[in-house]
């Protein structure tokens, strides 16, 4: 239909009358074989196939080409006809069959998308951000119909008043306003490339205008696979301070080239360690699991990776507590350095189950090392955790024991560095804060809380990673490294925190809108709040500011002999009492949990 249109506007701007049709009679002939031909050169450049709501400059280069084809047709034909009509005709009815198919385009969407809006409620948001981020995501709004993007928002003075992807910029000083006017129902923060810092300080001050507030990922993010959901909450962002910088360039050069072998390489830290050791160029990585399925895990993602085409990969299935299979690996693969992460580490579930936690912790320690030591490998490094100081759980107990294991075993052994990594909780790991409030936050709460006066101290995965390999660097032989994580924070904070960088925000009492904090009570072995040293260490500086070497009270060697041999015939008896007996008579400090836990074996 735009064909004939066009030509007949042509006919009016080219000799300037309402109703040419002496002139259009003359060119009848042309004006028919365009249009009998118009449709399949509209048809072969594609443009009915061009979505309303998608009108971009690739869709605007099609139309154009087939305007100029139109243009060259109709001259062809003109002069092969000889008709008598303007030479300027043909470019005429190109000009005006161009902005006719662009503009016809534009009033169907316009008259489609007004029937849309009364059939549906969708729910009116500003895009605060007018970069790159907050046009594609305008874009890639107007094809939704759920929301309605209605105005940007952004801090920029230079752009407020412009008019950017058909929306008006305004300032973050109208957004109030414009909230409780009900214009605006939600507000989408699409600024990835804001530092976290300014990105915390946004989001406390948008949080105060009463609607919902949601932080979009970069449209890269969403590409590369680093971002899935509307907003995914990082552990460097609930840390409560800066990242600790563990980049030490000697760190490589104990690694450099020789045979590392990592316990629970399967695990959290395990496999974060064999990660951050592929940059150091060892010459082989040892992966040593337990569990069949996480061995398989790390195994192939390690062996997809650049980086291991040059370094060797081992992949051995075995337990800590089979002192014939330890011994055999370190034999076969020439293992010369040790990083032992292999534990069980979830409190309630060791609390229940004390003699597993017996056998893979403290037993599980004292197979490992002793075997490192009879292969005169070079250094052992034990990972532990801030639970073994003056433990009120089992989980935190034998972690202790195993310390005190590996302190006994650097007090005799000539050959092998024995040293300790001692660090809080860490955020992202399997049955941390990070996905269990992630998880509850995702199915619309509540998060659970056991105590509101509950602290912990918090790093990443990378910085306990790294921690542990600068041990490993640092150590003379019987040491305990721990990291300065500054002050320790409060669980409850953690839980608000997330709630709110989720987008969403904290049900208050007697409201119905928003995520329930609920405190559920301390459960079995569980502290209030952590500690990293007992009473009477002394600290040490190492080559790092922020790493500390502690020297603690051992025991001595017929104690921990008796200890072992305690922890091991209560393990060969099922007696889980036993074993908790054994708990208090050699772990300083350890007190008994609450009335009530488990002493299932």
């Amino acid at each position: 239909m735009l064909v004939p249109v066009a030509f007949y506007l042509a006919y009016v701007l080219r000799f300037s009358v309402l109703f040419p049709l002496p002139y259009i009679a003359e060119g009848a002939a042309l004006i028919a074989v365009i249009s009998v031909m118009g449709p399949f050169i509209i048809v072969l450049m594609r443009l009915p196939w061009i979505k309303l709501t998608s009108l971009d400059m690739s869709a605007l280069s099609r139309i154009a080409g087939a305007t100029a084809i139109l243009i060259l047709a109709a001259m062809a034909v003109g002069f092969a006809l000889g008709t008598t009509a303007p030479r300027s005709i043909p470019v005429l009815f190109g000009g005006v069959f161009f902005v006719l198919s662009v503009m016809g385009r534009n009033v169907g969407y316009l008259l489609l998308s007004r029937a849309a809006q009364r059939a549906s409620e969708r729910v009116p948001v500003a895009i605060y951000g007018a970069g790159a981020a907050g046009i594609q995501l305008a874009a890639a709004l107007r094809a939704s119909s759920e929301v309605q993007a209605v105005a940007f928002i952004d801090d920029n003075p230079n752009l407020h008043g412009l008019i950017i992807s058909g929306l008006s910029v305004s300032s973050p000083a109208h957004l109030t306003e414009m909230v409780q006017s009900g214009r605006i129902r939600r507000v989408l923060l699409a600024m990835p490339s804001l530092g976290q810092a300014k990105m915390d300080k946004l989001l406390s001050r948008l949080h105060g205008l009463g609607c919902d507030v949601q932080v979009l990922p970069s449209y890269v993010d969403l590409i590369s696979g680093q971002a899935t959901t509307l907003q995914t909450v990082s552990p460097d962002a609930l840390l409560g301070r800066d990242k600790v910088d563990l980049d030490v360039p000697d760190i490589a050069r104990v690694y450099t080239g020789r045979v590392v072998m990592v316990t629970g390489a399967g695990g959290s830290i395990g496999s974060e360690l064999c990660r951050q050791l592929l940059e150091c160029a060892p010459a082989r990585i040892v992966l040593f699991e337990q569990s069949e399925f996480a061995l398989y895990e790390i195994d192939r993602e390690l062996r997809s990776r650049p980086e291991s085409a040059r370094i060797g990969m081992s992949a051995r299935l075995g337990s800590v507590a089979d002192p014939n299979r330890v011994a055999r690996v370190i034999e076969e693969e020439g293992v010369e350095l040790i990083l032992h992460a292999a534990a069980y580490k979830h409190v309630p579930l060791v609390e229940e189950n004390a003699l597993e936690g017996a056998r893979n912790n403290l037993i599980g320690t004292y197979t490992v090392a002793a075997a490192a030591d009879a292969a005169g490998v070079e250094r052992f490094i034990l990972v532990s955790t801030d639970k073994a100081v003056r433990p009120t759980n089992i989980m935190g107990a034998t972690k202790r024991m195993a310390e005190l294991v590996v302190q006994d075993l650097a007090s005799r052994s000539s050959g092998t560095r024995f040293s300790m990594v001692r660090f809080g909780n860490v955020l992202g790991s399997s049955g941390s804060v990070l996905p269990l409030f992630q998880d509850q936050i995702r199915s619309g709460g509540p998060v659970t809380v056991t105590h509101p006066d509950v602290t912990r101290f918090f790093m990443t995965i990378p910085e306990a990673s790294r921690l542990v390999l600068l041990a490993g660097a640092f150590s003379d032989g019987g040491d305990v490294f721990v990291l300065d994580m500054g002050k320790p924070m409060r669980i409850l904070d953690i839980a608000r925190r997330m709630i709110e960088l989720s987008g969403a925000r904290v049900r208050g009492p007697g409201e119905g809108e928003g995520i329930e904090i609920r405190i559920t009570g301390l459960r079995p072995g569980e502290k209030l709040y952590e500690e990293l040293l007992i009473d009477d260490a002394s600290l040490v500086s190492t080559p790092h500011h922020k790493i500390l070497r502690a020297s603690e009270a051992a025991l001595s060697q017929i104690e921990v002999a008796a200890m072992l041999r305690d922890a091991r015939a209560a393990v060969d008896d099922n007696d889980a009492e036993r074993f908790r007996k054994a708990v208090r008579s050699y772990v300083r400090g350890y007190q008994c949990p609450m009335v009530g836990a488990a002493d299932s074996a």
